[in-house]
């Protein structure tokens, strides 16, 4: 008889307190919108536990909580997830419409799943520092990217590959031949991983010769009439 009210006794005070243990109702991802993950392919990352009665617990680095990185076990369907750092392909993630799958393992062994929205490239456009090229001097292509986010920023060859119909392209520039008698030149650009983000670009070749150059001339013919008298 004692043993069975010790029994119902410790029984009524464990169940109660068992069944007050939260479960993990979801989990949410965020990254760091400050790490420009419209061009570079990594951004710190950071995991919020919601828990069935409202609370909640974050990881340490970008959301500043107590859970630990080594706690938790992230995999992601595009990339890694190392110590709070999130590294992907960007390939992979244009083919995916900029969304990333994280399967996250909790500390009690349950294994959810979350996602994350990245910023998506919504087209490009040339944004030609000079008018016109001139012969015998690099003309830098310049291209930038619009953003799903509202940002524009600078694309180099790492996202651009080039076409163009005289010259030769070199790096990121355009090279004109000191004898070329184009007067325009047609320059195209892709989007490396979405071929259909295509720009056509004409640029006029400057004909006349630059001020400076006149004054040079005629400075030379002045001192050559000069040395003959």
């Amino acid at each position: 008889m004692l043993k069975y009210l010790l029994l119902c006794t410790i029984l009524s005070i464990t169940l109660p307190a068992n069944a007050r243990q939260p479960k993990v109702a979801r989990i949410a991802a965020f990254y760091d919108a400050d790490a420009v993950t419209e061009l570079y392919n990594t951004a710190p990352l950071g995991i919020r536990i919601i828990y069935t009665d409202s609370s909640t617990q974050q990881t340490t680095g970008l959301l500043e909580g107590n859970l630990r990185w080594n706690k938790l076990t992230v995999t992601s369907n595009n990339g890694q997830v190392q110590n709070g750092v999130l590294r992907f392909n960007r390939e992979q993630l244009v083919k995916d419409n900029y969304r990333i799958t994280l399967t996250v393992t909790t500390p009690d062994n349950a294994t959810h799943q979350t996602s994350l929205q990245l910023p998506a490239i919504t087209g490009i456009r040339f944004n030609h520092y000079a008018d016109s090229i001139k012969r015998d001097i690099r003309f830098y292509l310049n291209i930038e990217g619009k953003f799903s986010s509202g940002k524009v920023f600078p694309l180099d060859t790492n996202a651009i590959r080039f076409a163009t119909s005289a010259g030769k392209i070199i790096g990121q520039d355009l090279l004109l031949p000191k004898n070329d008698t184009l007067k325009s030149v047609t320059v195209e650009a892709w989007y490396k991983h979405n071929d259909h983000l295509y720009l056509r670009s004409v640029i006029p070749v400057k004909q006349a010769p630059d001020a400076d150059s006149l004054i040079i001339k005629n400075t030379d013919d002045l001192f050559k009439k000069k040395r003959r008298h």
